[in-house]
Parts: C-alpha cells; structure tokens; sequence
C-alpha cells in the first residue's frame, strides 16, 4: 500500500521498521518537531521516528499542526492509501482523516475501551491491572472511539513502564502488518460503551512518591514512572529518584519513615526497599552504594 506513517516516540519506530520491511511503499513520515535537548537544552533534537525514517531515505515531514489548510493540502496531495498512526502527538483534524483512501489506522497500547488517551501503559500500571495490549484501531474524530480491527494481549507482571512500552511497541507493529495484510476481510468492531477508562498524560507532579499510600501502590508508581520522569522522594534537600523497589511484608509505624540501615520506608500500609536508585545529576545505583557516600539513617523522616 502507499502509507503516510505518523508517530514521534521510540514506541512508534517498530512499526515504522515493520511496514518498510513489509515492501509498503511509505511516502511521508509525519512526526513532531525536533525538541531542545542535548547538553543543557541548547541543540534541537530530532525524534525517534524521524532519525529512523532519514536512515531509511522516507522524507521525513514535522508541521507544528495539522489545522492550516495548507498544511492539509499537502498532506492529501501524498495520495496515500492509508494513514498508519502510532504515538503521534497532534490531534488529526476531519480533513486530514478523510483525505487517505482507506481512512487512518491507530496502534493503541491498551485494550479499549480502557485507558484511552495519552498515557496508558502507565495508567495501567498504576491500577494494578493484570494485563493489557494493543489495539490497532480505526481513527475517528473523537479521543481513542474508534473502532477495533484486531488485538493482542500481554500481562503487566513486574514489568516498568519502559519494559512494557517495548514489549507493545514489537506486538503494534506486527499487529499492524497483520491489519494491513487482511484488511479487505477484517469487520471493525464498535467499542463498547461500558469500560471506558482514561489514561491523561503524566503529570510531573504525580511523580512524587506518597507515604501515605499503600505500600503496593507505590511500588506500582515506581515501576510505571521508570524511565521517566522517575517516581521520588526529597531528602536533606534532595531529590532521589526510585528505579526498582521491593514490597516487605512489614507493618512499620510512621509513614515516610526510614525503619533500618537498608532504607526500608514505611508506607501507609506495608513497606517498599528501593533497590535501585538516581540522585540527581548522577547515574542509577543500588540503594547500597547510595548509602554509602549519602547515609539516610534510620529514624529519617523523608
């Protein structure tokens, strides 16, 4: 078929990797404007997708918004067949939804109806559901409505947000070659009503661990804020972020408290052990080696 591939994270790359290696003629990949990043912010730095769209010579285009008519001129100008979407970022206004000749077809990373929206893998996590998927969708105006063309399911387990998002990332794209491949037999099948969940985007501030909550939950936020922002806790001033943390069948007093030498904390129910931590500016560590050159001793209120 003759694609229009649109996406922006590391998430969106295997599909784009996958329709390439399917013989898809792709003729554009949409993506996000390079971002300031880089050493302190200072250079503009491309997105996943378009580094992997360049080394695969796909011209690569990043309008700032799809709603000027000029900018949908051109998009309907490709003459594409279909729209593969993926982690995109831009809302895809009516004109730019009709303009393919088969419509627009989303990679989703849940099973919606639930966690619609911008951040369902960690949404998931965070809820303590026991799976989740991708469902290649076909687009409509409203937020993730659209019908389902085919599915896949994974279990959450212990996995982080990262861990996750690749393992979906890899089941998307061969959902979608699959989608593609047998679309002329495939029904799209109406969400339904009951189940709708919402996934909003990440909220920095949410990052910032509770010791008040279960103990269970906030092992839940550590592995869904990882790799970022990074689930935290301050301490003499100081930020540090919590990779990986072990529940502990304890039931310590005193939330937020540091109950031994291994930086055990006490929750609202239950204790967590960080295992594995990141003081500002520096690289990941154990909780041991942290203790080492930065002591929390028992008694520490964090």
């Amino acid at each position: 078929m003759r694609i229009v591939f649109m996406g922006t994270p590391d998430f969106a790359v295997p599909t784009l990797d996958a329709l390439a290696a399917a013989g898809h003629e792709i003729v554009a990949a949409y993506t996000q404007p390079p971002r300031p990043g880089g050493r302190r912010g200072r250079e503009l730095v491309p997105s996943p997708v378009q580094r992997r769209a360049a080394a695969l010579g796909i011209a690569v285009r990043s309008p700032a918004r799809l709603r000027g008519a000029d900018e949908q001129a051109a998009f309907a100008a490709l003459g594409a067949d279909i729209a593969v979407v993926a982690a995109y970022g831009l809302i895809l206004p009516q004109p730019v939804l009709d303009a393919p000749r088969l419509g627009c077809l989303n990679v989703h990373g849940s099973l919606l109806p639930r966690w619609r929206g911008a951040a369902p893998v960690q949404r998931a996590i965070m809820a303590g559901d026991d799976e989740t998927g991708v469902c290649i969708m076909r687009m409509e105006a409203g937020l993730d409505t659209g019908p389902v063309l085919l599915d896949g399911r994974v279990a959450i387990g212990a996995r982080t947000a990262g861990e996750l998002t690749t393992d979906l990332a890899q089941l998307g794209a061969a959902l979608m070659v699959e989608t593609l491949a047998t679309l002329d037999a495939r029904v799209a099948v109406a969400q339904p009503d009951d189940g709708v969940t919402y996934a909003a985007k990440i909220d920095k501030a949410e990052a910032r661990i509770d010791w008040s909550r279960p103990a269970i939950e906030v092992e839940r936020l550590v592995r869904a804020m990882n790799p970022a922002p990074g689930a935290w806790f301050e301490v003499a001033g100081e930020r540090v972020k919590v990779l990986a943390a072990e529940m502990l069948s304890l039931s310590p007093s005193g939330r937020g408290t540091v109950v031994d030498e291994h930086l055990t904390i006490a929750c609202g129910d239950g204790a967590i052990r960080p295992t594995l931590v990141q003081r500002a500016g520096g690289k990941p560590m154990t909780a041991t080696d942290l203790l080492r050159g930065f002591p929390i001793p028992a008694g520490t209120q964090l």
